[in-house]
């Protein structure tokens, strides 16, 4: 508990300092495009956030690991992340990094990951499926390719105050809550200290919007967690791998269907980006429409969208601990909620707004 509250003030004073100091590197670190089609703010706010997350969670695990073997695992963990939060970093500042380069940075953490924590998928529960990904090659290529999808499904969801953080602090909470309830300790710990990490940032994030994740910070999020996911259904026979899905149904969910709306429906590539997720329909069209007269960059309504979606990603991660023993019952839980997901979009964009929104 200790450790968990020097998370938290750490991550908050790392992030007071980013800023305090942001006229001295805003310039740089800023979010200065203010009229991109995913940018609902009006001031120029530093991105780098994921710097006070990744720094407090690598001095706690420092100061701690040679006293605690626990923490030894988690500095393993930590470096693997490196190239990922690295990328974003870079990108963050620069904003010239293609897809594709931060994709392949991921996937050498994801390989890292692998390697230096051993877990990787070895089964979905489905016969003939499982004799294939039992196969190393194929095991290891499946599991990175896991990692990185879910590393990059953090970053799209990053579009509104503590969106990504919260949902990523909700998820590592059930993570732990898992960890406590099948005596892994590892996981357990893993989970809490990113989470008190994430807190002590998402205070100044939500609702004002003081400092943003960024991508380094997003990815650092979508990482940890993929690790983790992967962590405890390859430690844990009795937990069915659909399990790891499910707790990630809502990043996964949106991603996938971002893809397909790019790529199918309107012939761009996936990697470009548009203002029409869920969250920014929800901004848009809901929202935002209930204070026309205070603009599109109106505080009250970037604050008021994420919560929406919070609610959205509980619904997943509760059936998920449920049904965490049941493949079956977890792919059913994931249709119904893909179908919740899709309707949802659809009422929206044909302004006929979900009696759960209103």
């Amino acid at each position: 508990m200790i450790n968990i509250l020097i998370l938290f003030f750490t991550s908050f004073f790392i992030s007071c300092v980013i800023i305090i100091t942001k006229n001295l590197h805003g310039d740089i670190s800023g979010d200065i495009n203010l009229l991109g089609p995913q940018k609902f703010h009006i001031d120029i706010v530093p991105r780098i956030g994921g710097i006070s997350i990744y720094l407090s969670i690598t001095g706690v695990t420092i100061f701690n690991y040679s006293s605690d073997p626990i923490y030894l695992n988690i500095l393993l963990l930590i470096i693997s992340a490196l190239p990922v939060i690295a990328i974003g970093i870079v990108e963050d500042i620069t904003k010239k990094i293609s897809p594709k380069t931060r994709f392949l940075f991921i996937a050498i953490g994801g390989l890292t990951a692998i390697i230096l924590i051993d877990g990787r998928i070895t089964r979905l529960d489905v016969p003939i499926i499982d004799q294939l990904i039992f196969l190393p090659f194929i095991s290891i290529a499946f599991t990175t390719f896991a990692i990185v999808g879910l590393t990059n499904s953090y970053n799209i969801i990053d579009g509104f105050n503590g969106l990504s953080s919260m949902v990523g602090f909700t998820t590592l909470i059930a993570l732990g809550y898992v960890g406590l309830n099948v005596n892994d300790t590892l996981i357990a710990v893993t989970s809490f200290s990113m989470a008190a990490a994430i807190l002590g940032f998402f205070v100044l994030n939500y609702p004002k919007s003081l400092i943003f994740l960024g991508d380094g910070g997003a990815y650092l999020i979508g990482f940890w967690i993929s690790c983790l996911s992967v962590m405890l259904i390859s430690q844990h026979e009795s937990i069915s791998p659909w399990f790891a899905l499910m707790i990630n149904a809502y990043p996964t969910v949106e991603t996938v269907f971002s893809i397909y709306r790019r790529k199918v429906i309107k012939g761009k590539s996936p990697g470009h980006p548009d203002g029409i997720h869920l969250h920014t329909l929800l901004y848009r069209r809901i929202i935002n429409r209930k204070h026309p007269k205070k603009g599109a960059g109106y505080l009250g309504a970037n604050s008021k969208t994420s919560p929406y979606l919070w609610a959205l990603n509980i619904a997943a991660i509760i059936p998920a601990i449920i049904f965490i023993n049941s493949t079956v019952y977890l792919i059913f839980s994931f249709v119904i909620f893909t179908t919740l997901y899709v309707n949802t979009y659809k009422r929206i964009i044909n302004f006929n707004t979900p009696t759960w929104i209103k």
